[in-house]
């Protein structure tokens, strides 16, 4: 069963049940992974506590040391993720099952961490003014014809640092700087607000194209008051030239302190089981990171492509590189 508690219940507590829980600090909504702890809990018969965090968890765990009681981290973005490992707040998880379950390239080369889900951060075209076919590649976002036609959120989110690291990844520093002066170039506004924001300005007719994680458009058909700005654009699947499609994910870690070790790597390979990645990518509009798992038929909808195939590894270490470029050519001025 899911009980969502708050941080003071954790710290607070001072005895276990008969069979110990698997405290959880989450930066994900807890009614979003509530069908995979229910599942755990019929499975195993461990109860999932669940803490809702809006930021701060790095500080949290660094606070409690080891006297903290979560044993699982579930998050978004390998920055986040890489962020939890240098601090010094994981540990480690041998695991045959996740070695089995989760391809290298989305997990950490010393398993620290594991990705559950990925999503795509794509191309969002306005159906009546973007040709279909007129933008294949994220290199095609500098090209003059899209002045003052682009929308997205600020250079300096952690989404679109992370696609510049994967350009710097690709092509080296010259050239991601000479992209990043480009698609500046092309910019219909300011970069502000979210995802869903750029496509809405799509839909007002403030530009043609934007940038956006393919979830959103789950997130928007679910919205009434959304689903109007998610019916006036297409998902355009850009790439690499010398690559595929930019993916980034969600994922777990196991805590350094940990007090129910063996119970919480029992939850984390059930979150990499078969039901379990079904459940969580539907939930979140998201792909399973098991090739063998099919994405949900609303996610299918949208099309197939080919993932970037770098390593999230080599993608955490360029963003600081990639942080620089962006704030040189001063991306959101």
């Amino acid at each position: 069963m899911l009980r969502t508690m708050t941080l003071a219940t954790l710290l607070g507590a001072t005895a276990l049940p008969a069979f110990a829980d698997v405290n959880v600090y989450s930066y994900r909504q807890p009614e979003l992974i509530q069908p995979l702890v229910d599942g755990f809990t019929e499975e195993t018969g461990i109860a999932v506590n669940v803490a809702f965090l809006n930021k701060g968890m790095v500080e949290r765990l660094k606070a409690e040391g080891d006297r903290s009681p979560a044993d699982v981290i579930l998050t978004t973005d390998i920055s986040r993720l890489v962020e939890l490992v240098d601090a010094g707040v994981t540990q480690p998880v041998e695991s045959d099952v996740l070695a089995e379950k989760i391809p290298a390239n989305l997990r950490a080369d010393d398993n620290q961490w594991f990705a559950l889900t990925t999503r795509a951060r794509v191309v969002y075209a306005s159906k009546e003014r973007v040709e279909e076919g007129a933008l294949t590649t994220y290199e095609d976002l500098t090209d003059p014809k899209w002045e003052g036609r682009i929308c997205t959120r600020s250079g300096t989110h952690p989404y679109n640092v992370a696609l510049a690291a994967a350009y710097l990844v690709h092509n080296g520093p010259e050239e991601t700087k000479e992209w990043l002066e480009g698609v500046k170039a092309n910019l219909a506004q300011k970069p502000q607000g979210n995802d869903r924001a750029q496509v809405k300005s799509i839909w007002a007719g403030e530009c043609d194209i934007s940038l956006g994680n393919t979830y959103y458009m789950g997130k928007m058909l679910a919205d009434p008051e959304q689903t109007e700005w998610a019916n006036s654009v297409r998902i355009v699947f850009s790439t690499f030239e010398n690559g595929g499609t930019h993916v980034n994910v969600s994922g777990v870690a196991l805590t350094k302190a940990a007090p129910n070790h063996d119970e919480a790597v029992q939850f984390v390979e059930y979150l990499a089981s078969d039901a379990a990645q079904a459940i969580y990518a539907e939930a979140v509009s998201e792909y399973p990171v098991d090739p063998a798992v099919e994405a949900s038929d609303l996610v299918q909808s949208w099309g197939s492509f080919t993932p970037d195939d770098i390593s999230l590894t080599d993608l955490a270490a360029a963003r600081s590189d990639a942080l620089k470029l962006i704030q040189e050519v001063d991306f959101d001025g």
